[in-house]
């Protein structure tokens, strides 16, 4: 709704004079966003720009999409390549890989299975997967997979586990470094193997599973395997020497890092998540619970695959929690929150994303109904992204 203040011409009694003042100083008085969409809209564009812009420029970054939403009212800006050549442009439709955003997806199946009565988070792994019975995940919780305290994984599953017979050897015969609920140790087996305790206590294929979550949530154009129709839109993701990549189908590879989307379904996903839009209440509920704060490492809070921290955040502390050392198989002390810190809303969430092409993140804080997607097609360093992504939030809550 456009307002536009003008002169009011009213009879000249004292009581409406004052009637006139008083509705004049109400509508100067008024947001932005609603006594003119147009300038919010402006200003958020700007915003954004001064925060993207410079990393573009500073790690030649093909291309990006970025949105914001809040409140459920978003602002598209897109920037650069989807393509180097031949030359497409990136939209707001464009489709990226999201790398370890895929992560957050794997928890809240994993929520979500609770939330039906078909898992519990305080299980034992091999409880649930009888496989791996009489090896060290007896030993471990569904909960440890789902917040990198298993007891030390690799980054990756070893080059040659590449059959599902493997798999299963593979993890029975695995050793932990580390007590379980002790350290945190990012890495992609443990959330794969998240997945599969999923697809076995819910009786579905992971993939089937994720593909309806992604319905449920209200994603149109969220994608496992991209559709012949759609790889029009899917971006190439490119190297520090300009050479196209995409991800390759690997184990595990769905449940850790494999999912694509774009800009506008990321967005509604963290409007699900903030509780803005209509969801299924099952669903609702397991979007929630994956806000729940388990462990404190340095500077985060680990809930279900997310990671927050109380709100408003200073750069520093954010950048510290999202540094290569936080995200790559290292091992930080880790103290359990006992009981669970329940989901707040005066603090902000975010996950970050990669694959050998592609630099994704995501960042919302459920209080201010705020959030912001970051997608590009070009890896450059985490801090970097959650700094300027700060930027734009605290900008634009001020």
């Amino acid at each position: 709704m456009h307002i536009e203040r003008q002169e009011l011409s009213l009879p000249s009694r004292p009581y409406l004079k004052i009637a006139a003042t008083l509705f004049v100083s109400t509508l100067s008085g008024l947001s932005p966003t609603l006594a003119a969409p147009q300038d919010q809209d402006a200003k958020v564009r700007q915003v954004i720009d001064d925060a993207i812009k410079p990393l573009l420029k500073q790690y030649a970054i093909p291309g990006m999409a970025v949105g914001v939403t809040i409140d459920g009212k978003r602002t598209f800006v897109e920037y650069g390549d989807a393509s180097i050549n031949p030359k497409v442009a990136v939209t707001r439709d464009t489709l990226f890989e999201l790398g370890s955003i895929s992560k957050t997806f794997t928890s809240t199946l994993a929520a979500y299975a609770e939330v039906e009565g078909k898992l519990s988070l305080k299980e034992r792994v091999s409880a649930v997967m009888p496989a791996l019975k009489g090896s060290a995940l007896d030993h471990v919780r569904v909960l440890d997979l789902a917040t990198h305290t298993a007891g030390g994984f690799p980054l990756q599953l070893p080059g040659d586990v590449k059959t599902e017979k493997q798999l299963i050897a593979y993890f029975k015969s695995w050793k932990p470094q580390y007590t379980p609920g002790t350290h945190r140790v990012y890495a992609n087996p443990s959330v794969g193997l998240l997945g599969m305790v999923t697809a076995k206590a819910m009786g579905a294929p992971f993939q089937t599973l994720a593909e309806r979550l992604f319905a449920e949530i209200g994603l149109k154009r969220t994608y496992i395997a991209v559709p012949a129709a759609e790889m029009k839109s899917y971006a190439w993701g490119y190297s520090r020497d300009n050479k196209p990549s995409r991800v390759s189908p690997a184990l595990l590879a769905i449940e850790a890092y494999g999912v694509k989307s774009n800009a506008v379904d990321m967005l509604r996903y963290l409007e699900a998540n903030m509780g803005v839009g209509a969801v299924p209440p099952k669903v609702a509920r397991a979007l929630e619970a994956t806000h729940t704060g388990y462990f404190r490492a340095g500077e985060l809070i680990q809930d279900l695959i997310w990671e927050q921290y109380p709100w408003p955040v200073t750069p520093e502390k954010l950048a510290a929690g999202n540094t290569v050392q936080m995200g790559r198989a290292n091992s930080h002390p880790a103290t359990a929150i006992d009981p669970p810190m329940a989901p707040r809303g005066d603090v902000l969430v975010n996950k970050t994303g990669s694959t050998n092409g592609f630099g994704a993140y995501v960042a919302f804080v459920p209080e201010k109904k705020i959030g912001i997607v970051m997608l590009a097609n070009r890896i450059y360093p985490n801090d970097v992204r959650a700094k300027a992504a700060l930027q734009v939030l605290s900008r634009l809550t001020q």
